[in-house]
């Protein structure tokens, strides 16, 4: 039996995505925060109503995002690191460097960390929302 717990020990501690969704199961809230620094926001004439938003996210290491929506066409490019994103319960894909991800207004981003406990991630999302609307809505 103590072989077993040890086994298991080490199987957490080598993989850091079962790591991670362990820390939540047991009620760890001590997750780092993303950073988001606003890089640009432009009112779209031809779109009355509607904004372009460009913000840049860094996940530091172990950083995992609440389950939450957007209610915007968001489109995410990664800049470094590895990240994990999944929508409405769907199939988790991770991402590095040069890759894209697409949100729809409808959609529940159910999954969104870093990939790494070690490294941080960076990317950046260009947001197409309702003008003084939050980029972001937590869900439960």
């Amino acid at each position: 039996m103590r072989m077993f717990k040890t086994l298991g020990l080490l199987c957490l501690l080598a993989c850091p995505a079962v790591l991670t969704q362990y820390a939540f199961a047991m009620g760890a809230s001590s997750a780092p925060e993303a950073q988001v620094t606003d890089l640009m926001t432009k009112a779209l004439a031809d779109y009355p109503g509607k904004e372009g938003k460009m913000i840049l996210v860094t996940y530091p290491p172990g950083s995992v995002d609440p389950v939450h929506r957007h209610f915007a066409h968001t489109f995410v490019y990664v800049l470094e690191g590895s990240i994990v994103m999944s929508l409405n319960g769907g199939k988790e894909v991770t991402l590095g460097p040069g890759q894209t991800f697409y949100e729809g207004p409808n959609d529940k981003h159910t999954v969104g960390r870093n990939a790494s406990l070690t490294q941080p991630a960076k990317f950046v999302v260009f947001l197409l929302k309702d003008q003084n609307k939050p980029i972001l809505t937590p869900e439960s």
